[in-house]
């Protein structure tokens, strides 16, 4: 094999899973993270079609069933707290709001930093600066530690990867859906279940609150907005953006604002999705959410990323030639990212209606599609493209 060792950026999911790959594989990964340790924040996420397959391939299914939140479905509900639709949790690898293994991104991570640090040097806080591409080898400058030689470069850092600029400038093109997404943790509440709950306010406004398997509870708000910034602001100021924004919102929202508050876990982000012509630049690739980030909308994410991993690490495996590699892997993975990232029409505005009439008749919609008949129906929720892709099989390089 002439190209062994392989800098990732990023140790969330996309990161580790390649690094699980090509050390299958007989490469040598390096992770580099800015974060000090592993971060384990974060939201419920889904593992469905083609990645469940993965993760099968990977050994861990069994230990991802073991972490699952538990949630048995999701109900929207109105102000009052009364149910108007609700969907219970599909055993099925693709279909419904809640997948059978449903678990938080911190848990995933978890789970995957476990069974690659034997295997793959793991360096947290620092990060990327500069790449020199030399034909033959990448030099790449940290913020921290001296300057290292490898063969390959991924940036898997996300959809705000600093990473990627290094390797394709400003090519990606980072599209908004005028939407913004807030997550953080608040205590367990007495009205708390193991059902997931949707609540849908006037003015595009929306709170989601899902169970988890540490004994607290999971805050999700949704809110249309244009782009405005607010990613960039402190917490204290975005704390400040999203209480102005669901004041008088009804429901929970004064016991879920008073959370915030104290809460030190706030994530506030505009939802977007990462549109990149291409996904290689010599010696260096893209994969995750820093390549085809498909927006938490789509629910396709942690797929993404699995499948992504897997794809590039097969394909470095097959190949002698990186720039082979490279080009197969964006030939087998684009269709799938073109699916994914394909959002139903309306979206994300029919989900966030701005009147109470709005509200109502999304209540009824929902009501109609969760009736025996529709529920069987592919695409309500989650993507229909899950496992619109055939997983080659990388044994013994292919």
């Amino acid at each position: 094999m002439e190209h062994r060792a392989v800098l990732i950026s990023g140790a969330s999911i996309a990161g580790p899973a390649l690094a699980f790959w090509l050390a299958r594989h007989g490469f040598r990964p390096v992770v580099v993270e800015r974060a000090d340790a592993l971060r384990l924040g974060g939201q419920n996420i889904d593992v469905q079609g083609a990645a469940r397959k993965v993760v099968r391939r990977m050994g861990i299914e069994g230990d991802i069933r073991a972490a699952t939140t538990g949630e048995l479905g999701l109900r929207f509900v109105d102000e009052h707290d009364v149910t108007r639709a609700e969907f219970p949790a599909e055993t099925s690898d693709t279909g419904g709001f809640t997948k059978e293994l449903e678990i938080l991104r911190g848990d995933l991570a978890r789970i995957l930093y476990d069974r690659t640090r034997d295997a793959t040097e793991y360096v947290f806080g620092d990060q990327i600066t500069g790449l020199r591409d030399h034909g033959d080898r990448v030099t790449v400058s940290f913020e921290h530690g001296a300057a290292r030689d490898f063969d390959l470069v991924v940036a898997a850092d996300g959809i705000r990867s600093r990473t990627r600029t290094f390797i394709v400038g400003d090519e990606p093109r980072i599209r908004p859906l005028d939407l913004y997404a807030s997550y953080f943790t608040i205590p367990r509440g007495a009205s708390d279940s193991a059902w997931a709950r949707w609540y849908h306010a006037p003015g595009g406004r929306s709170i989601l609150l899902r169970p988890d398997n540490t004994g607290t509870t999971r805050a999700s708000l949704w809110f249309l907005s244009p782009p405005r910034g607010y990613e960039r602001l402190s917490v204290t100021e975005q704390k400040a953006v999203i209480t102005r924004v669901y004041a008088g919102a009804g429901w929970e929202s004064p016991r879920v604002l008073a959370a915030l508050a104290g809460s030190e876990d706030v994530y506030l982000d505009a939802v977007s999705q990462v549109m990149a012509p291409r996904w290689s630049n010599g010696r260096a690739a893209l994969v995750g959410d820093a390549a085809y980030c498909p927006s938490p909308v789509s629910g396709m994410g942690a797929s993404l990323s699995l499948v992504g991993a897997y794809v590039l690490a097969g394909e470095l495996s097959r190949h002698a030639d990186h720039r082979d590699a490279f080009a197969a892997y964006e030939k087998l993975m684009r269709p799938y990212v073109d699916l994914a990232q394909k959002l139903p029409p309306g979206v994300p505005w029919i989900a966030h209606p701005r009147s109470r009439l709005g509200v109502s008749l999304l209540h009824r919609v929902l009501w109609l599609a969760s009736t025996p008949l529709l529920q069987r129906r592919e695409g309500w929720f989650g993507s229909s493209a899950a496992d619109k892709i055939e997983l080659p099989d990388y044994s013994n390089g292919g």
